[in-house]
């Protein structure tokens, strides 16, 4: 049994400017008291949201017309700062089913991918066309193709990169590493039950 195979996400798309944007930023520290992920969405990019409203603007998350985004267009090092799984969670619970970026902190691009939340590598020109494309028009459909290895946008085709094991645990279906687990419990029971420092805990 396996998690549901991921070979391409499509949707609208849904622009993020700014390079090194962080965890803290996605997610603010005191949005992490909670012992569930449930509802964690509407914190996503609560003080930027907040700031730009301030300021009289409307933060892309807070766009109306971007509502229904399913690809995140994003720049350099998305992800950085913190592990906190609750990121890509937030991202996640928002609607988004794929990032595409010119580059992503490490641990959050291994978050995401463990909640099925593709991450796809792109050109710093080709990015910026796509970002230009989906500002141009929030109706543009964009399309995050795994197995081509492509973003695709309007008239635009970018090629796409994403490491082997994540795009292979994406595609087949084996991403789901927990679900992965519990489908096999029966065999984790019988070695378990073979590990004598484990007897006292059964």
């Amino acid at each position: 049994m396996s998690a549901s195979a991921i070979t391409r996400v499509d949707g609208p798309a849904i622009v993020l400017r700014g390079d090194d944007v962080d965890t803290d930023r996605i997610v603010p520290a005191r949005f992490l008291k909670a012992i569930t992920f449930d509802g964690l969405e509407a914190a996503c990019f609560a003080d930027d949201r907040a700031e730009a409203a301030r300021a009289g603007g409307v933060h892309p998350f807070d766009d109306p017309a971007r509502r229904s985004a399913r690809v995140l267009l994003v720049e350099s090092n998305f992800g950085c700062g913190s592990s906190r799984e609750h990121a890509p969670q937030a991202l996640y619970r928002r609607g988004i089913r794929a990032i595409v970026g010119r580059s992503f902190a490490e641990i959050f691009f291994g978050n995401a991918v463990a909640i099925g939340l593709a991450c796809a590598t792109v050109p710093a020109d080709a990015g910026d066309a796509l970002m230009r494309a989906a500002e141009s028009d929030p109706r543009a459909e964009a399309v995050v193709d795994l197995v081509a290895r492509e973003v695709r946008l309007g008239a635009i085709r970018a090629p796409a990169t994403m490491p082997d094991a994540a795009r292979s645990s994406l595609t087949s279906g084996t991403w789901d590493v927990t679900g992965l687990l519990l489908a096999q419990y029966d065999e984790v029971e019988r070695v378990a039950a073979q590990l004598e420092y484990l007897r006292d805990f059964q």
